[in-house]
């Protein structure tokens, strides 16, 4: 019989259904009450003073006076916040930095503050409701749950917590989810990755393991080594394990792994979390692309992707944004972050209501000969490769080669694979003509002879983790970038092959 949890999670997850459509189904008068709130709470702040917020009555008034940073631009501000001043970006101080790695300004200290945090929390507990609400399913909340995250193991400084956002989140896990969560606190606060899964497997392995949640790459790692330990799939060791929630990447990759290692289907949910905002769910699971969070303390703007590092390109509102454009998405936050640039890209899936899929990252990008690839047209020229085949892939990454030996220059796909391809040629055909079908200046710089055709080049098995071990970034939430406009993962990946 199922338990006084499993039962009341249904009429809940009704109310909270009926919450999230009130603001869905009125998004502009959802986004415009969040601006004002938050030019309102923030204009006597530091920041407020330096950009005259309190002058501010517009979305036009605020883009005159606040312009699109990232990171090292806002830096200034940051600074003074980690050095213990208050009222800078936000009202008094924050309650926690996540600290993330940067690749150009060392270690970022993002703030989160007492109207932030509870965001992340709501979000995630919120995509799960949806999911019953929509299938019905409370089979899984009486067993146990795994989140593979980082360490919980905050520091302080200057009288305020900091660590990975994963850790930080650990600390909110409802009182009536503790039971059933895993692993132990023991297990959670071990840094070293690889000892942290061997001691997850041994913790979890006779366990009733009914939800498992994390980045597909790593959970993955978690799932070889128990078929290693056992000999079983991962769906015989855990039979009643339903639900798989993931995020942070692409699943469609991973998928027919996947589904490989468990011998059979999982429903999922995948989530769009970051330091700066837990800014998406997938709220259906017949839908493609996840709920926009409106009324979650977050100030949403758009500027498009291919005219983003020209002077001035326009910014605009959820107002104006259109299906299947690739868009670069610009924050304002309850946390202090104006007109932030998060460095992602997403592109609408629908507009009633507004969900999006993220499609890369701006600095994730080829475009060494104007061709402008994205993350997510690598990865459906992937999908579709390996459509109807045998083919399976653990990890690949994408550089140009603009300098060869000899002939043309050429994109080189870098790929660990589970199963080969029968027929290199028919596999590089398949993704080479899905880019050109996507792409039309990757098509013309082929047709034009300026590019040849991609080259597969393997990676030998775990080569992808051994790369991200010798980089310091292995598991967590650590990501392998699906591209980059440089050689300086390609020369590493090299210098693994040959020497190791």
């Amino acid at each position: 019989m199922p338990s006084l949890k499993a039962r009341l999670s249904k009429p809940f997850a009704k109310i909270v259904a009926k919450r999230i459509s009130k603001w869905a189904n009125n998004p502009l008068e959802t986004q415009t009450k969040v601006f004002n709130q938050l030019i309102k709470q923030a204009k006597d702040t530091t920041f407020g003073r330096d950009h005259d917020f309190s002058s501010i009555k517009t979305y036009e008034d605020f883009k005159e006076k606040v312009p699109v940073r990232d990171y090292e631009a806002l830096r200034p501000y940051v600074d003074r916040v980690v050095k213990g001043e208050k009222d800078v970006l936000w009202r008094g101080k924050p309650i926690y930095f996540a600290k993330t790695s940067g690749t150009t300004s060392g270690s970022k200290y993002i703030p989160i503050t007492k109207e932030s945090m509870p965001t992340h929390v709501n979000a995630a507990r919120n995509a799960i409701l949806m999911y019953i609400k929509e299938t019905g399913n409370t089979e899984f909340v009486d067993g146990k749950m795994i989140f593979l995250q980082g360490s919980p193991v905050l520091e302080e400084k200057n009288g305020i917590k900091l660590g990975r956002l994963s850790g930080i989140v650990a600390h909110y896990v409802p009182s009536y989810l503790q039971k059933n969560r895993m692993p132990s606190l023991k297990t959670n606060c071990i840094e070293d990755w690889e000892t942290k899964v061997d001691a997850i497997v041994e913790e979890t392995l006779n366990e009733d393991m009914s939800v498992i949640s994390g980045i597909p790459s790593w959970v993955q790692m978690y799932f070889e080594k128990l078929i290693e330990r056992t000999d079983k799939k991962v769906g015989d060791i855990f039979k009643n394990f339903n639900l798989f929630i993931f995020g942070g990447v692409n699943y469609e990759p991973y998928r027919a792994k996947f589904e490989n290692l468990i011998g059979r289907k999982v429903d999922s949910i995948e989530l769009y979390p970051a330091s700066e905002g837990f800014f998406a769910f997938q709220d259906k699971q017949g839908e493609k692309g996840m709920l926009l969070q409106l009324n979650s303390g977050i100030f949403y703007e758009f500027i498009e992707a291919e005219h983003f590092f020209e002077d001035n390109p326009s910014r605009i509102t959820i107002k104006d944004v259109e299906i299947g454009v690739n868009y670069v998405m610009i924050i304002s936050t309850n946390a202090g972050l104006w007109s932030y640039n998060i460095g992602d890209t997403v592109k609408f899936t629908s507009l009633s209501p507004y969900r999006v899929i993220v499609s890369g990252r701006i600095k994730h990008f080829i475009s060494a000969f104007g061709e402008h690839v994205i993350g997510k047209e690598v990865e459906q020229a992937l999908e579709e490769a390996i459509l109807n085949t045998s083919i399976s892939v653990n990890e690949f990454t994408v550089s140009p080669q603009i300098n060869p030996t000899t002939g043309l220059p050429y994109h080189e796909w870098f790929i660990e694979f589970e199963n080969e391809p029968d027929d290199d040629e028919i596999f590089v055909n398949a993704l080479d003509n899905s880019l050109q079908n996507q792409n039309s200046y990757y098509f013309d710089l082929i047709e034009g002879k300026v590019l040849t055709q991609l080259k597969l080049t393997r990676i030998k098995k775990d080569g992808f983790k051994t790369y991200m071990k010798s980089i310091g970034k292995l598991g967590g939430q650590n990501k392998i970038p699906r591209l980059s406009n440089d050689r300086k993962i390609a020369d590493k990946l090299y210098e693994l092959q040959l020497t190791k």
